[in-house]
């Protein structure tokens, strides 16, 4: 395996006011994912995540529980790393802000910004949210309430130490214009654009109220403000700066740094990209290469929260589906960057749908059949023994084959870019393309007829072997199930290795052995009974009733009826309309920069619009008038202010126009610039 460096990916530091909830397990698996993806292909990963353990929020839930703070955070800590022991998260360390070595580096970093003469003693008064630990002007509250998370502040008014953040504003929006790859999505950069451009102010660095934080090294009675403190963590944990004195302290370090990627949800995207790029300017240490910003998983009343109440145990989900079921629907059912409706709908209809019907079936029925028509033992045939495929896909066989080698490709692309559902739904293609060629081959016929023993032989090495590959392209995502099934191929004492999964006709036989499903078929109706009820009210729609996922089937029987007036000449108009109610219309022009099928609609198209600075995703039920392919560049018109909506899994933030010639839709074109209004 070819060694290609260093990769550093953290996580953020969760805050241990209470256990975790799914949103959380989100961001690790994603970062898991990477981490196991990036050892596979050949490089020295280091993958941290850990616990921001101090501030007034954990201080006050201690008291009010008779405890100390410290007592508080180890047994929720205790609880989050038996999380990630169930979910095998594979991380190289887990970093605790209460750790002596991280509160020994913070304070030598709250001394370096001091001695570069970026940290002053002043007085603070201003709106403070405890929950954020965080202070806000009374410019920055939204209606009277904290600008993230839509809570009470408390005016507050003491003694600290200021980092002059404002020094740095020229540097962050230079970073920020000049470097568009230093954070992601694009929209998460113009929102942070906007911010420094609007001014930026002196950063509150420590507090006198309260006493659980890191001492400030300089005055007695000041404990070190939770920013700086959390965000050191991604260093201190590499061993820097050294205050131990002992040889290659801040080796790690050294390795290491910078960070390849720090994956963070949106709402702290700016402490990553304003407040942590200032504080390592002042000390003149390398930036991160890179801050992704991701979305949050919706429940049907908004954001998941640990205060709300509103949230879904990750433990429950995997002790009824298993680990493997809940990250592979996880990472393959949301758009990285982009918020995502939690369902229990769209959660058994993966693992139904995509992990029973698919996956598992395409398992179960090659090793059933190996076992029945030739006792296990599934050899090589001679004329694939050169582990060649030919050019041209002329048969079932070149086309499984072609298709096989072809995806280890494709997802290394698309996890570049963080898309795993991407990915997963490359890797899905080559398994429903197996399942279609056990239909087209037919081996149970080919099994009585004698004559064809040698090409009943060949059908089933070329089925194991697609799941060979599956195996290694499934590993970063699901390894007890690449695990699963390897051992009923019988190869289980073969180094996994990604450049294999490149090769057709790498193994010579296969000893099949039919296991355990690797996902039985579940019965909806009974597992949403139990399942509603982790959903606080017992149901997926909004609390006044609004729904949330709209009723595809009305959608698609009033598409039909309008598609049969159209084809019978009927001119039926709507309802006459003011023009008041036409100017409401926000129309501009887009550009399709990417189209894809939507993964659990055939009718639906998922694109990509480019409208100036911004980017976003709609769906459109036109996949029977377009192939993906042929949407790429064109020039489009989009409804560009209509509320969001999810379909079938998949938010559409906006709607294209077409018109209906009563054969298919064509899209209403213009070769004006992207972003431009249309009046």
């Amino acid at each position: 395996m070819t060694d290609k460096g260093t990769y550093y990916i953290t996580t953020p530091i969760y805050y241990p006011s209470s256990n975790l909830h799914v949103g959380h397990t989100y961001c690790t698996v994603m970062a898991d994912a990477m981490a196991r993806f990036k050892r596979l292909v050949g490089f020295d990963v280091m993958f941290l995540t850990g616990t921001d353990e101090h501030g007034q929020k954990i201080q006050r839930i201690a008291e009010e529980a008779g405890i100390s703070p410290q007592e508080h955070v180890d047994g929720i800590v205790a609880g989050i790393k038996d999380l990630w022991a169930t979910m095998e998260i594979s991380y190289d360390d887990f970093i605790r802000t209460t750790e002596d070595r991280h509160k020994r580096r913070v304070q030598e970093i709250f001394k370096k910004i001091y001695e570069a003469g970026d940290i002053y003693r002043g007085e603070y008064e201003g709106w403070y949210c405890t929950p954020c630990e965080s202070y806000w002007t009374d410019v920055q509250l939204v209606d009277g309430k904290c600008p993230d998370c839509g809570r009470l502040v408390e005016k507050a008014k003491e003694t600290a130490y200021f980092f002059k953040m404002s020094k740095y504003a020229d540097r962050l929006l230079e970073l920020l214009e000049s470097e568009p790859y230093f954070l992601e999505p694009e929209t998460r950069r113009n929102e942070m654009i906007q911010f420094v451009k609007q001014g930026l102010e002196d950063l509150c660095i420590s507090r006198g109220s309260f006493d659980w934080g890191i001492p400030v090294p300089i005055e007695d009675g000041q404990v070190i403000y939770v920013w700086l403190d959390a965000l050191s963590n991604y260093i201190t944990a590499l061993g820097w700066p050294a205050v131990d004195g002992t040889p290659g302290e801040d080796d790690k370090c050294r390795k290491y740094w910078p960070a390849d990627v720090h994956l963070v949800g949106k709402e702290i995207v700016r402490f990553h990209t304003l407040i942590w790029p200032a504080m390592l300017m002042s000390m003149n240490v390398p930036l991160p290469k890179k801050v992704l910003g991701h979305g949050w998983l919706l429940l049907s009343g908004g954001k998941m929260s640990k205060s709300k109440g509103n949230v879904v145990d990750p433990v429950t989900l995997i002790e009824r589906y298993g680990v493997d079921a809940l990250k592979y629907f996880l990472l393959r059912e949301y758009t990285f960057g982009q918020d995502g409706l939690f369902t229990n709908e769209a959660l058994l209809g993966r693992i139904n749908g995509d992990l029973a019907n698919d996956l598992g079936n395409l398992l179960s029925r090659w090793a059933g059949m190996a076992e029945k028509f030739v006792c296990g033992h599934v050899r090589r045939q001679g004329r694939d023994a050169d582990q060649s495929v030919c050019a041209a896909a002329t048969s079932p066989d070149n086309e499984l084959k072609e298709l096989a080698v072809s995806v280890a490709g494709k997802v290394e692309a698309h996890m570049d870019g963080f898309a795993f559902n991407h990915a997963l739904e490359e890797i899905w293609t080559l398994i429903r393309r197996s399942n279609k060629y056990i239909d087209e081959t037919m081996p149970w016929a080919l099994a009585k007829d004698e004559a064809q023993a040698a090409r009943l032989e060949e059908v089933l090495y070329n089925l194991g072997e697609t799941l060979r590959i599956v195996s290694i392209l499934i590993q970063p995502f699901m390894h007890y199930s690449s695990a699963e099934i390897r051992k009923q191929l019988g190869i289980t004492d073969v180094t996994l290795k990604w450049e294999d999964a490149s090769v057709f006709g790498l193994e010579a036989e296969y000893h099949a052995t039919k296991g355990v499903n690797l996902f039985p078929r579940l019965d909806i109706d009974a597992e949403l009974e139990a399942l509603n009820a982790l959903v606080p009210g017992g149901t997926d729609e909004e609390s006044d009733g609004t729904e949330i996922v709209p009723d595809l089937g009305k959608v698609c029987a009033e598409e039909e009826v309008a598609e049969a007036a159209a084809k019978k000449g009927e001119a039926e108009y709507k309802p006459e309309i003011e023009y008041d109610d036409f100017d409401k219309l926000d129309l501009r022009v887009g550009e399709v920069v990417e189209c894809m099928r939507h993964p659990n609609a055939d009718k639906l198209l998922v694109f990509q619009i480019r409208m100036g600075n911004e980017t976003r995703q709609i769906v459109s039920g036109v996949a029977g008038s377009y192939a993906p392919g042929d949407c790429v560049g064109r020039k489009v018109i989009v409804v560009a202010n209509l509320k969001p909506r999810m379909l079938r899994g998949e938010e559409s933030k906006g709607m294209l126009l077409f018109a209906d010639n009563g054969d298919r839709y064509e899209f209403v074109t213009t070769e004006a610039p992207h972003g431009e209004k249309v009046t």
